[in-house]
């Protein structure tokens, strides 16, 4: 039986990681730098990482100036970022067949609620679940666990949808089945986890789903 679906935020509905990395970018083709996008590409996902983002720069900048041009430039991508392909239609139709909803994600519960509000999503979800309701973030399933006692739903019931490494590690701890599907700042890397693999959500459905990994939607009380 098939009583929840979980989903990352960051990357997988709405892809909030790319643009960071694009405007890290702009910044350094601005200034007349180069940098290497597969720096940040390699931090996606994680929490924690110390890292000089800003190692091109002379050591006389204004980090702090520089850090606001970041901010404004990463805002500005990201407030303009639709939801990605598929996911409104996956979301509407599990809704639709009485399954719960949840989010589990790296980020703030400020930072997550903020974008769904944006985009009118917010209402969507049953329970969600974040970074700041944690001990320990993602790859450590804790996140996922949390989504999953607030929505009743026991792992082997539920699936998780990822575009991360450390993402879909947590959630296979969790005990769950992860369906990874990488954004481009994801692309390149190995899930090993994953129980099936897409490159959008739009080439799958709920009945697609559902069949793959032979389940029938169940319809827990809201």
């Amino acid at each position: 039986m098939l009583r929840a679906l979980i989903f990352d935020f960051d990357g997988l509905l709405v892809d909030t990681e790319t643009v960071l990395i694009d405007a890290w970018v702009q910044l350094h083709e601005e200034d007349g730098l180069v940098c290497d996008r597969g720096v940040l590409h390699h931090i996606v996902g994680h929490t924690d990482v110390v890292h000089d983002y800003w190692g091109a720069y002379a050591p006389e900048i204004d980090r702090n100036l520089l850090g606001e041009r970041y901010r404004t430039a990463a805002r500005a991508l990201t407030l303009a970022a639709p939801p990605l392909p598929g996911t409104l239609d996956l979301i509407n139709a599990a809704r639709d067949a009485g399954l719960k909803i949840g989010i589990a994600s790296n980020s703030t519960h400020a930072h997550v609620e903020g974008h769904l509000a944006h985009r009118g999503m917010l209402e969507l979800f049953d329970r969600i679940a974040c970074r700041d309701d944690v001990a320990i973030g993602k790859p450590e399933p804790d996140v996922y666990l949390a989504a999953l006692r607030g929505l009743g739903a026991k792992a082997e019931e539920s699936i998780a949808f990822e575009d991360s490494v450390p993402g879909h590690v947590a959630a296979h701890r969790a005990g769950m089945r992860v369906v990874v599907v990488p954004n481009p700042s994801t692309a390149h890397f190995e899930f090993p986890h994953a129980a099936l693999k897409l490159s959008s959500l739009a080439e799958t459905s709920l009945s697609g789903i559902t069949r793959h990994f032979s389940l029938v939607p169940g319809s827990p009380d809201r």
